[in-house]
């Protein structure tokens, strides 16, 4: 995994791919927020996260249910998916209530949590967490920086 440093992603395969081996390396109660305008590559990262942590799919935006959980595959690490879209989410104060209230069958401690739209919003949840910025340039080519961020 490439850490603090740009990454191209020319093909949604290679953000799939990307996602998939920082997937690899988390592991539950990791939140992962990601940051990028429409079409950056958010959900096709989850994607790839989803195959590195063994999770049943598909994976979709969750842009309408705010949130689904997608429970470990037999093979797997064991460890949840809870995949966020923030972008519908009230103010950052009502965050973690507002995941709360949606009744997940996991606690969010024993899961790995992917929020898209979340910078600024979903840091409250952990105190620790892993940032990826993801830009898509005029060329269609997708480029993310993956940070680990603790206080």
């Amino acid at each position: 995994m490439t850490w603090d440093e740009p990454v191209e992603l020319p093909e949604q395969a290679d953000t799939e791919a990307y996602g998939e081996e920082l997937g690899r390396e988390l592991g539950a109660g990791d939140l992962v927020v990601l940051s990028g305008p429409l079409g950056a590559g958010k959900t096709a990262l989850v994607r790839g996260l989803a195959r590195g942590l063994r999770v049943a799919g598909p994976i979709t935006s969750p842009t309408f249910v705010i949130a689904r959980e997608h429970r470990p595959l037999p093979d797997g690490p064991g460890v949840p998916l809870v995949h966020v879209d923030a972008y519908r989410l009230g103010a950052v104060a009502s965050v973690a209530a507002e995941l709360d209230d949606l009744d997940l069958d996991t606690d969010l401690t024993e899961a790995v949590v992917a929020v898209e739209w979340g910078e600024g919003v979903a840091e409250r949840l952990a105190e620790k967490h892993v940032l990826v910025h993801l830009e898509r340039r005029e060329d269609d080519v997708r480029v993310a920086r993956a940070e680990r961020v603790a206080p």
